[in-house]
């Protein structure tokens, strides 16, 4: 059942939350709910996972509208390049880990030392790009190696 406490409304000032377009809400919502630990607050139209104090909101994509005229909602198509992507922090990478591959999600690779956190990525149902990470190094003042033109 939905409560107003639940749902993205502050009663001052602002709270973030994150939109994604996806082909399946039910598919989608249940990534989200199972694989975050999240709930559920709203089932659809648009469907609400709030996960440790944020949400997810997420839609089926469509053309433009009179708020957002020439704006059309996709979601990424494979080998589209990446802009932006969710960046997920957690206490222990491992449990998680072990966790989310429980419920089914598939990493691109297992947690990686990176000097400054322990991170790796896995992509939801429509493709879209979750970074998973742990800080360890920067806690202690020890950084990722800076990018080189190399890295691209």
């Amino acid at each position: 059942m939905t409560t107003y406490d639940n749902l993205p409304a502050p009663v001052e000032g602002i709270v973030l939350t994150h939109f994604i377009t996806v082909r399946d809400v039910a598919t989608s919502r249940a990534f989200y709910a199972d694989v975050f630990g999240g709930e559920v607050v709203l089932e659809e139209n648009p469907a609400i996972v709030k996960i440790a104090g944020s949400w997810i909101i997420m839609n089926p994509g469509g053309g433009p509208t009179p708020d957002k005229p020439g704006v059309t909602l996709t979601v990424p198509q494979p080998g589209d390049p990446v802009s932006s992507f969710l960046n997920v922090r957690v206490a222990d990478i491992a449990a998680f880990y072990a966790h989310a591959v429980g419920k089914g999600a598939e990493f691109l690779t297992e947690p990686l030392d990176r000097k400054a956190e322990l991170r790796c990525y896995l992509r939801d149902p429509d493709g879209y790009l979750i970074e998973i990470g742990q800080a360890t190094g920067m806690l202690e003042g020890v950084y990722a190696d800076r990018p080189t033109k190399a890295d691209g």
